[in-house]
């Protein structure tokens, strides 16, 4: 009897949405992309029209950001709308448990094929996340979105789709700068100003105008085969490999550009300040096909965002980094409003180090900036900051968007530190949070 109710049960949810009601979904992931480095995000020197002109079609975040500022844990969360501590793949490299449900499984059940093209999971993880297709995802394995659009061309199928493709740029490393002229280029006010900076900067452009490029044409064939009924999504997974970007909970690692067209649902030309997260992903596609998400994920359904019926999602955001190999042994926590982000450093003992410190490749420019350290104050300052946290930091966002001035000890401010590190105190418990240190860490040394 309970079988037969069950086959009546699927029976009538497969006529109540046909497969042409369902819309279809198409997810482009940038690597290791600063949202700021883009046009459409402020940038003046950099022009990334395809971002500029599909921002035209439909809506962008001004207020993304991603679970954490590294590329396993950032794609983890977005596969499986749960937080690291919750679904396993905390450290870089590292992977969800396999009992958790994945993004495809949800719409496999719906009847969907679900395709993956490039750099979706993190590299060879991508088929464990049970795609119906998972091609060219190595390391920069760059034919990955030429072959993307070949085989969406030849589709020839009914069924509808979701397609994810995730180019490997402008992650490292990075090619040469060809139509980058390094003079016009604007070093941030991060960074330590080098010739081997510049150089670096401009090969990075160069990486950045070649996403741009792969995101206008996939978008474009997207909905030359699928049709307008189709809910199209580009972002990136974290901040680009600069001091204070990926591996970081400073904006630049966390932050992320976010566009979402679907027309004749999502209303085109419109910017939103909607705080929305990684996590957030899988339920508001979910959400897209006419379903209600599963209420035990950390994520949560933006499609009223999306849809124009509210201006809020979230109130706050919180983010991660527990650390990249012994690369990275630095395991920091983070919550951010609107206006004030809250980061706490669990081991300020540890020196920060990452691959911008430790890979001396021939082109690297981290030698630059500890030579003229020697001798330059600022330069030395931006140095011993990025390798050296407090316990605490607190940032004004609205005064202080750069994140310069830690007013984690200002007596003025002690009521916003005690509030944000209590909300943080409470979300690490309801995690789980054990707080692991994940590789050998570097300690300090006193003068």
């Amino acid at each position: 009897m309970r079988i037969a109710f069950a086959f009546f049960a699927l029976l009538l949810l497969a006529t109540s949405t046909s497969a042409a009601e369902l819309p279809n979904i198409v997810v482009f992931l940038s690597d290791d992309h600063t949202v700021t480095d883009s046009s459409l995000y402020g940038s003046t020197d950099l022009k990334t029209p395809n971002m500029e002109r599909i921002a035209q079609d439909g809506l962008t975040f001004d207020r993304a950001f991603v679970a954490s500022p590294s590329c396993a844990p950032s794609r983890a969360a977005l596969l499986t709308g749960l937080m690291p501590s919750r679904n396993g793949a905390e450290p870089n490299h590292s992977r969800p448990r396999k009992e958790i449900k994945k993004l495809p499984a949800y719409f496999q059940d719906l009847g969907y094929e679900v395709v993956s093209f490039g750099k979706v999971g993190h590299y060879a993880q991508t088929p464990e996340y049970g795609f119906d297709i998972a091609r060219h995802f190595k390391y920069h394995e760059d034919v990955a979105v030429p072959e993307a659009l070949k085989w969406l061309e030849a589709r020839d199928s009914k069924q509808p789709l979701v397609l994810f493709v995730g180019t490997n740029w402008p992650h490292v490393p990075w090619p040469k700068a060809e139509d980058i002229d390094p003079k016009s280029i604007k070093i941030p006010a991060t960074h330590v100003h080098t010739p081997k900076t510049r150089a670096a900067r401009a090969k990075y452009y160069q990486a950045v105008k070649t996403m741009d490029r792969e995101l206008g044409e996939v978008y474009d064939l997207a909905y030359q085969k699928l049709g307008p009924n189709t809910l199209f999504l580009h972002t990136s997974d974290h901040g680009a490999q600069w001091p204070f970007g990926k591996w970081t909970l400073y904006d630049d690692g966390i932050r992320t550009p976010m566009i979402a067209v679907w027309p004749g649902k999502i209303q085109p030309g419109q910017r939103t300040d909607a705080m929305v997260s990684w996590v957030d992903i899988l339920p508001t596609l979910y959400a897209a096909t006419g379903q209600t998400p599963p209420e035990d994920l950390d994520g949560r359904s933006f499609l009223p965002v999306l849809l124009g019926e509210t201006k809020q999602h979230r109130n706050e955001i919180f983010t991660v980094h527990s650390g990249d190999g012994n690369n990275n042994v630095y395991p920091t926590r983070s919550v951010r409003t609107g206006r004030w982000k809250y980061i706490r450093n669990l081991h300020p003992e540890y020196k920060f180090l990452s691959h911008v410190t430790n890979v001396k490749k021939e082109d690297a420019y981290w030698p630059s900036w500890e030579h003229k350290a020697q001798t330059a104050k600022e330069a030395a300052r931006k140095v011993k900051r990025y390798q050296e946290r407090p316990a605490e930091e607190l940032y004004d966002l609205e005064a202080d968007p750069s994140e310069q001035t830690n007013l984690a000890a200002d007596p003025q401010h002690a009521e916003t530190l005690n509030q944000l590190r209590g909300q943080l105190d409470a979300w690490m418990k309801e995690q789980g949070d054990q707080q692991k240190v994940y590789g050998d860490p570097t300690l300090l040394t006193t003068p």
